[in-house]
């Protein structure tokens, strides 16, 4: 296992709404703030990178700040205002999951035919490469002896 003061508290992307809260509530935040009336520090506080990240409501956010300086809102209140944010930002890709993994082979479909196209290309790109290289003629003759001994073999043989 991973030896790292991270296992187990990163946020994923298949976290459950109720995986998230958990998470958000048991995150560190001002070691000297004991209680909510004590002014906190915003700085280094991850819940507030988080929410700068996260939370389109910048006034919000800032209006939050104000007050956790001032000591008028507690880790609570803030925290449950990133799981909000964060649930939100993580709804419309726990749908989309729930949507493709109820389709039976939908995702192997996908990753077969987008192969099959990208091999096309891929030849192609070789194709490029080796007549830049002037190495299209020489595979080619390279290629013809050998399909020549391939029959000669399947003649003698069969």
């Amino acid at each position: 296992g991973k030896m790292s003061k991270s296992l187990g508290n990163a946020i994923l992307l298949s976290d459950d709404a109720r995986t998230v809260q958990k998470k958000v509530h048991s995150m560190y935040t001002d070691p000297n703030r004991i209680r909510a009336d004590i002014p906190g520090t915003v700085e280094g506080n991850p819940v507030f990178t988080y929410l700068d990240h996260f939370d389109p409501d910048r006034a919000a956010v800032e209006a939050l700040k104000v007050r956790y300086r001032a000591g008028t809102v507690g880790d609570v209140e803030v925290k449950e205002r990133l799981a909000g944010v964060l649930n939100a930002f993580l709804d419309p890709m726990r749908e989309r999951a729930a949507h493709y993994s109820s389709q039976s082979g939908y995702v192997d479909e996908v990753i077969y035919q987008g192969t099959l196209r990208y091999r096309e290309i891929a030849a192609e790109t070789l194709r490029e490469v080796k007549k830049a290289m002037g190495l299209a003629s020489t595979f080619n003759r390279i290629s013809r002896k050998a399909e020549e001994r391939a029959k000669k073999r399947d003649t003698a043989t069969g």
